[in-house]
């Protein structure tokens, strides 16, 4: 099982990377061209989804706490030490940590 430290880092860790994805800058032309593409066929469920994934920081903040959280696993050798239902909790406190912070840090912009 992840130590709380770890858990910590990873949720910063998911954190910035769903603020990278949803919100920056640096890939805001990436969005806006999923946007156009959705828009070319706006019927499509799965374009729909796309473009929902990419936007949305509890869909997007999900995956990428797991992708963050199986590689923290396998680099560091833990993988095989618990099993995997341990595992999928890890994955969602990992989630949830991360998306307090961006809730956190939202709340923060409307006050500016």
């Amino acid at each position: 099982m992840i130590s709380p430290e770890q858990l910590a880092l990873l949720a910063l860790a998911g954190y910035r990377g769903t603020q990278l994805v949803v919100h920056d800058s640096l890939l805001e032309p990436a969005r806006l061209r999923l946007d156009e593409w959705q828009q070319r066929n706006a019927q499509s469920a799965f374009r729909e989804a796309v473009v929902t994934l990419v936007s949305c920081v509890y869909c997007s903040g999900w995956w990428i706490a797991g992708a963050l959280l199986a590689t923290w696993l396998l680099v560091t050798g833990q993988w095989h030490q618990d099993p995997l239902l341990v595992h999928g909790f890890e994955w969602t406190a990992v989630a949830g940590a991360a998306v307090l912070l961006n809730r956190w840090d939202d709340s923060r912009k409307d006050h500016s």
